[in-house]
């Protein structure tokens, strides 16, 4: 009687939490008109929780190159940088957000970063200029990446206001990013965006 009851509760608890989200589609494409894959899509939601810390987090060095290219990270959360290479690798940012300098360490060595603040966090190394790659620290828990189609779909609470926001590095705009203001009606949205305008 008691396993009956639990699993009533459960369904009940999915049902709710199922009606309180709407599904948000952004379908995100460049100046070309093809979809860009690889962009972050954020909706963010007045009175929304902030994202767990849960981890780990690490953005390795390995084969002359980060890995991985993204990595996207609640705010507070702290990144491990481990070096599998067998150079000695010089982790930096000058980004805003986030401004660090791993000095020289080598191969089974790792160092760590916290993100404390939102935004994106350009990463390079000192000694190999091919290296980059993007941290991406974010306060809002409605957070994905476009698909190879240029597509994200994202489960939101519905709300009469709330701010889109889509970031690549080929987004024509200060930050490489665009926002835009938007009301989430309870049967969701989709919604189009250009990397050119």
């Amino acid at each position: 009687m008691i396993l009956r009851i639990f699993c009533i509760f459960a369904v009940l608890l999915s049902w709710t939490a199922a009606a309180s989200a709407a599904g948000v589609t952004v379908t995100v494409t460049g100046a070309d008109g093809r979809p860009v894959q690889g962009a972050v899509v954020t909706v963010t939601e007045p009175g929304i929780p902030p994202a767990a810390v849960r981890g780990p987090y690490v953005m390795a060095q390995q084969n002359i190159a980060f890995a991985p290219h993204l990595l996207i990270v609640p705010v507070g959360a702290v990144v491990k940088f481990p070096n599998f290479d067998q150079v000695r690798h010089h982790v930096y940012s000058f980004s805003t957000p986030k401004k660090f300098e791993l000095k020289l360490y080598g191969r089974d060595e790792t160092k760590s970063v916290q993100f404390d603040k939102p935004g994106v966090v350009a990463i390079g190394c000192n000694i190999h200029d091919s290296m980059s790659a993007f941290i991406f620290a974010t306060s809002t828990p409605y957070i994905g990446v476009t698909d190879g189609a240029g597509r994200v779909s994202l489960n939101v609470a519905p709300s009469g206001k709330a701010l889109l926001a889509v970031w690549h590095p080929s987004v024509r705009a200060p930050g490489n990013s665009r926002t835009r203001s938007l009301a989430i009606p309870t049967g969701g949205l989709v919604i189009a965006v250009s990397t050119a305008r």
